[in-house]
């Protein structure tokens, strides 16, 4: 059974990586342009490889999911809601109180 890597045709075998880009070395750092241009280039078309791979990846969800996790965002966001309602309005009674004692609010 793979550990967590992407598997081929329902095969238990990973998928196999790609080999990294090597850089060249160069003396002054500047390196031929051309040579600079066609790595640059294979650096893009990598990238761009990379991305299509990861967007096979994307599963959009059923009608059925995005209900069930909107119903529970809207019960949740409900929930939290009256929750600092009440929390405020204890506060805030627990507050005037005190500084009706204190002698701080006068009615």
């Amino acid at each position: 059974m793979a550990t967590k890597e992407i598997t081929v045709n329902g095969n238990d075998e990973p998928r196999p990586k790609k080999p990294a880009l090597v850089k060249r070395q160069t003396t002054n750092g500047l390196g031929n342009p051309i040579e600079r241009a066609v790595d640059t280039w294979k650096e893009f078309t990598q990238f761009l490889s990379d991305v299509r791979a990861e967007m096979r990846k994307v599963v959009t969800p059923s009608r059925k999911e995005v209900e069930a996790t909107t119903a529970v965002v809207l019960v949740a966001v409900f929930l939290f809601g009256l929750f600092f309602f009440v929390a405020d309005w204890v506060f805030g009674l627990g507050l005037t109180n005190l500084l009706n004692k204190l002698g701080g609010l006068q009615r």
